[in-house]
């Protein structure tokens, strides 16, 4: 049976949500899944694959996913590996995929680290569930980016399918 490792670092949930589906299909395809925060992350050493995904929170990854790469990334170049990142900038179709997503490409860059599968989704958006700051530099993100600025507003852009895709493409790795 495969051992699988998920990782996830996540600020208001959406990057977990997205792990637990994944991690629900790659048991219906017969893989033994562990769950972890990227911070709590258990040995590498006892898994045959492992899959990071991380959120953006303002234009960028959380330090403590390039300090668990650069720490780590002997043995995840062992392994199979995977990566996602989820941004309310990939709900736009110029960039949702890893090739145009600029947040994926600057993770590239920043870590060095190659990944075998990637794929971007879409977060949810909403502000009712944020602090006053994080809702105001929110709303003026996505003013800027032609988002839904309605305080009300509360809508997942995750595409469902997508993940669902990739998570068959990584248990098929």
């Amino acid at each position: 049976m495969i051992n699988t490792l998920i990782l996830y670092s996540t600020v208001h949930g959406q990057t977990l949500k997205i792990c637990n589906a994944m991690a629900e299909q790659l048991r219906q395809c017969g893989e033994q899944v562990t769950m972890a925060a990227i911070d709590e992350a258990p040995a590498l050493s006892e898994f045959d694959k492992v899959l990071i995904g991380a959120s953006i929170r303002h234009g960028k990854h959380r330090a403590n996913v390039y300090d668990f790469i650069r720490e780590h990334q002997a043995l995840l170049d062992s392994k199979i590996t995977g990566f996602f990142s989820v941004s309310l900038v990939a709900r736009k179709p110029a960039k949702n995929t890893p090739e145009t997503n600029p947040y994926m490409q600057a993770f590239l860059e920043k870590s060095g680290w190659k990944p075998q599968l990637m794929a971007v989704f879409g977060g949810n958006l909403d502000y009712q569930g944020y602090g006053a700051m994080d809702r105001n530099i929110i709303r003026f993100i996505m003013w800027i980016t032609k988002g839904p600025t309605d305080r009300h507003t509360c809508v997942e852009f995750t595409d469902w399918q997508k993940v669902n895709r990739f998570a068959q493409q990584f248990a098929a790795a």
